[in-house]
């Protein structure tokens, strides 16, 4: 198996990261969603829940009374969401409730962790010759590509959230490949089929015969795709989690000579657009050392926690049987960890639950919350107390949610709350992920 050799390679090879930093780059913008996008949604979905409640059995409405909501507060927050978004350019609709755990994750079945609802960066890929450019996330949650063909269903409407969309007939370098694909998501399945063709990264780096997908149907997305601004997705994990192992677009530029360096690199404005760097790292864009970490497995990009801590929250210090395990992911915002963990740590900060059991903390309070603080390999990465937080219109959304994966998946995710606070280096050969301060 090719990762086997590639493991193998890496224990004979010794890394300077000197070469990573000074290799020639390519670096594509990304765009970011707005916090007020974001709040917006987490109202939404509080009124959806609290609608659906209205004709739900009396103990569940009991339950959204002692949790002190009414449709009518939600409405009148949502109302000056909308105002203040009219004048902003940036708007995605999502949908991000996913209450119930996933069934088991079978190796190699066609199974998502995550559904991308709550995403905030994207960025431009092309695809074709004459190149067809499209908004994808750089997901390194995932290792497959795919966007909208001409004439997919439930991918966009004319007016919000309207998709670029791949047309093979109008490109010269497609090739008829025409096996399904088919990926679920927590909301529903995305299907279409395999095509090969010439992929661009910025204006440099060109990956000639890649397979990728055209999907048919992204009705498994729901809201979050139909209204948003990414068409599709463009994995960067390893191919071992990708559908019908197909080659990832980062493993062919690798074979293909397309990059210096088996190396790319995210830095996420806070606040501001983000960069998503391919063949080495920009350093000025981070503060001191990089500290790299092993990963646990060519699959997912994780690594392993030694614990978590937040005020009274402490986690349980990891052992060698049952190690605390994270997945660095570019394409999930918010932070993830297990329904109880999240519990107490949101306990522990003042967060409060509401009816689908998101967390929002008073805004008059938001000096008093303590750090977050991840011990990884031994070092601590902190979360600062108001970069934990999503804040907008007098609202207060903790940028933690619960969520209990499959088996075999991640305990916690660490999405772009953690990203924004660390310039994060993925090196593809070396299996290992390298962090640094992030400069602001």
């Amino acid at each position: 198996m090719k990762f086997q050799a590639l493991a193998l390679f890496s224990a004979l090879f010794v890394a300077s990261t000197a070469p990573y930093a000074s290799a020639k780059t390519v670096t594509i913008p990304l765009q970011k969603r707005s916090d007020e996008e974001m709040v917006l949604q987490h109202l939404t979905r509080e009124r959806d829940a609290l609608l659906a409640l209205q004709v739900s059995p009396k103990s569940e409405q009991k339950e959204a009374e002692e949790k002190d909501v009414s449709i009518t507060e939600v409405d009148e927050k949502i109302a000056v969401q909308r105002r203040n978004l009219r004048t902003t350019a940036d708007s995605e609709s999502t949908t991000l409730s996913q209450e119930e755990p996933l069934p088991p994750l079978q190796k190699g079945e066609s199974e998502s962790i995550k559904d991308y609802a709550n995403a905030q960066y994207f960025g431009t890929v092309s695809l074709g010759s004459p190149p067809q450019d499209f908004q994808v996330i750089f997901d390194t949650g995932s290792a497959n590509l795919w966007v909208p063909k001409v004439g997919c269903s439930h991918c966009g409407n004319p007016i919000f959230g309207r998709k670029h969309k791949y047309n093979h007939d109008s490109s010269q370098s497609y090739k008829e490949d025409g096996a399904d694909f088919e990926i679920m998501y927590g909301s529903g399945s995305v299907s279409g089929f395999f095509s090969v063709d010439e992929v661009g990264l910025a204006d440099d780096i060109k990956i000639t015969g890649q397979r990728f997908a055209e999907v048919q149907d992204a009705g498994g997305l729901g809201v979050a795709y139909a209204l948003g601004k990414f068409d599709g997705i463009l994995g960067l994990g390893f191919t071992s989690i990708s559908i019908d192992s197909t080659p990832t677009v980062f493993e062919n530029a690798i074979a293909q000579n397309a990059v210096d360096e088996p190396v790319f690199s995210f830095y996420l404005g806070d606040n501001k657009p983000g960069e998503l760097t391919f063949g080495g790292y920009d350093e000025t864009k981070f503060e001191g050392d990089l500290t790299y970490v092993k990963l646990t497995a060519a699959t997912y990009w994780e690594i392993e926690l030694d614990h978590i801590k937040a005020g009274s929250y402490d986690s349980e210090p990891k052992d060698k049987d049952t190690p605390i395990t994270a997945i660095v992911d570019s394409g999930t915002s918010l932070m993830v960890g297990p329904k109880s963990e999240i519990s107490k740590l949101a306990s522990a900060v003042g967060a409060k639950a509401n009816i689908m059991g998101e967390y929002t903390i008073d805004c008059d309070k938001l000096d008093d919350l303590p750090d977050v603080v991840f011990t990884i390999d031994g070092n601590d990465y902190v979360v600062p107390a108001k970069d934990a937080v999503i804040q907008a219109q007098g609202t207060c959304l903790f940028a933690f949610m619960g969520m209990d994966f499959p088996a075999g998946g991640p305990n916690w995710i660490l999405g772009d709350v953690f990203m924004r606070q660390y310039y994060t280096v993925f090196n593809y050969q070396d299996q290992t992920i390298g962090f640094a301060k992030a400069k602001k």
